[in-house]
């Protein structure tokens, strides 16, 4: 054989191998398939379930980090189905995600409570499986309701435009949550009303009524959002807002607030979250205050596993969603803004906090460290027992037999481990370690008129414990929480931890269950705080009666809300 035939046989069976060999190392690279898993509100949802369901049974488990952000890596290529579960929200399933060699697909889920499920895909009919009879049967999980970057199942904007799905809810609450003024009465009825419009838009209706002793009390609230081609979700909410003085020294004055609120969201690639947004308040209330309250969030991702967060705000935190109420109505506890009385003037609490954090995931594991710089003008503070305004340092709730009263300024730094185990679907353990300053009484057995000038800083030790979960067989969600500190105090450690280790101060229990009716889905809740009644500092009322200054005073709440 000729050198040059030989050559070019060479070079056709060089080819020829090549040709063969690189489908199967092609089809050896393995890909990943990455996203971030928020609720409706755009909140990161930690500690999330992520199944990637692949073929010939195989299974891969992770787990959201702190920023909600997931990671599934060394895939072999094909297609996958992820069903997304965290606690309080229904399943999510998303199929036939295509995985091609050496590509990594972006897979953002959006969570929503049952009122808030809506279908976004072509309808298909209802298999007659497991996933599915769990989906029905589950008061504390979330289907999707938005994917992002899934040419897969597109849906026609036709379609979009017909989605105009109203959902709703109504709920019946006794008893009142003791937390000073502003808390509404011993009765209440809430509600809410959804309805999607304008394709990507969502329009919200929302209130509670409280009535009972006393002048009512009420918050109204509704807001819009919009979902922009670049995923960014910007949104807008006006809130108004009744509470009841009902006291002869105030002329049965009432508060009335009007606030309205806008925020918006940025990602830059898959390395940056920006989260911000402002809201301006107006007050009058024996007089005429007003307060712009911005707050803001930036998630740096470090890796797939681990996140730097920065966080500043301006209000304390709303933690209605850590105990399921981001399907039940809005309570008037749970609202600002939290004002006190200096002189029969309103005194609105007025707060700055930062906080820098690093989360990091270790299997079913998750690590928080912060550090954090609060610093809180005015506060409004809380305190337990029948009194009245004269004098004008104090603003009773005759319905929870509290009051709420003003502290001295609250300059601390502090910081925070939090450690959280998921063992399961339904049992997550979690430890929350915080150090900080707190106020407290430095002079026992004062008059409370005098309390003020002896309350000062102090440093104190606050550990957690905390256990969330969902009984199998009766679909109970439950959460029962134990937080201790080294020694007396009138406000919290730590007061705007927003993170998986937050809780109520000493033993609380909250239970929501379902209970099966037709044509909708009812609860009873049972919201039960302090109920040991600890941490009570005794002081001398006006009358010479004993009254105590409390971190939170003992309440208990029970109820029933209706979706429909």
């Amino acid at each position: 054989m000729s050198l040059r035939k030989l050559g070019t046989w060479a070079v056709v069976s060089s080819t020829i191998v090549l040709g063969l060999s690189l489908p199967v190392w092609a089809a050896e690279r393995p890909g990943a398939i990455t996203g971030y898993v928020r609720n409706v509100a755009g909140t990161p949802q930690m500690g999330a379930i992520v199944q990637i369901l692949g073929a010939a049974d195989r299974t891969f488990t992770v787990f959201t980090d702190g920023a909600g952000y997931y990671a599934a890596t060394g895939l072999l290529p094909g297609f996958y189905t992820l069903r997304v579960t965290a606690p309080s929200f229904l399943p999510a399933l998303r199929e036939k995600v295509g995985l091609q060699p050496g590509d990594s697909v972006r897979v953002n889920v959006t969570l929503s409570t049952l009122l808030g499920a809506m279908q976004l895909g072509p309808i298909r009919p209802v298999p007659d499986d497991d996933d599915w009879k769990w989906t029905l049967r589950s008061v504390a999980n979330r289907p999707i309701l938005r994917v992002f970057d899934d040419p897969i199942l597109p849906v026609p904007l036709e379609k979009e435009k017909q989605s105009h799905e109203f959902r709703g809810s109504l709920a019946f609450f006794a008893g009142s949550a003791a937390a000073g003024y502003g808390t509404g009465s011993d009765m209440s009825t809430g509600f809410t009303l959804e309805r999607s419009i304008f394709s990507e838009g969502h329009l919200g209706f929302s209130g509670n009524v409280a009535y009972g002793d006393g002048v009512p009390a009420g918050v109204l609230r509704t807001s819009f959002s919009h979902r922009l081609a670049d995923g960014s979700e910007p949104s807008m909410a006006l809130t108004v807002r009744r509470f009841a003085a009902s006291d002869p020294n105030l002329h049965n004055a009432a508060l009335q607030a009007i606030a309205l609120s806008a925020n918006d969201n940025l990602s830059v690639g898959d390395i940056l979250e920006l989260k911000f947004g402002s809201e301006l308040q107006t007050i009058q209330f024996l007089g005429h205050v007003s307060a712009f309250r911005p707050y803001g969030t930036a998630d740096l991702h470090l890796s797939p596993d681990t996140i730097l967060e920065y966080n500043y705000a301006t209000s304390r935190p709303d933690l209605r969603s850590e105990k399921g109420f981001d399907s039940a109505p809005d309570d008037l506890s749970e609202s600002n803004p939290r004002v006190s009385l200096v002189g029969f003037a309103p005194k609105v609490e007025r707060a700055h906090h930062q906080e820098l954090s690093v989360s990091h995931r270790v299997g079913k594991n998750t690590v928080q460290v912060a550090a954090f710089i609060d610093r809180v003008g005015d506060p409004a503070l809380t305190g337990t027992g029948i009194t009245t305004a004269a004098g004008g340092f104090l603003l009773p709730d005759i319905s929870s037999g509290t009051f709420s009263y003003t502290g001295p300024s609250l300059g601390t730094d502090g910081l925070r481990v939090v450690l959280q185990r998921k063992f399961s679907d339904d049992l997550t353990a979690t430890l929350d370690y915080a150090f900080g300053g707190v106020l407290d009484l430095s002079k026992p057995d004062v008059a409370l008129q005098e309390a003020q000038q002896y309350l000062n800083t102090q440093r104190r030790h606050a550990i957690a414990a905390k256990f969330s979960g969902i009984v199998p067989r009766t679909h109970t969600r439950w959460i029962a929480s134990y937080r201790w500190v080294n020694g007396t105090a009138v406000t919290p450690v730590d007061m705007f931890n927003s993170s998986p280790g937050q809780s109520d101060p000493f033993l609380n229990v909250f239970l929501r269950q379902p209970i099966p009716m037709m044509g909708g889905h009812l609860e009873a809740l049972i919201d039960l705080r302090n109920l040991l009644a600890q941490g009570y500092i005794p002081v001398l009322g006006q009358d010479g009666q004993t009254v105590y200054l409390v971190q939170s005073a003992r309440s208990v709440r029970g109820g029933v809300a209706f979706t429909f």
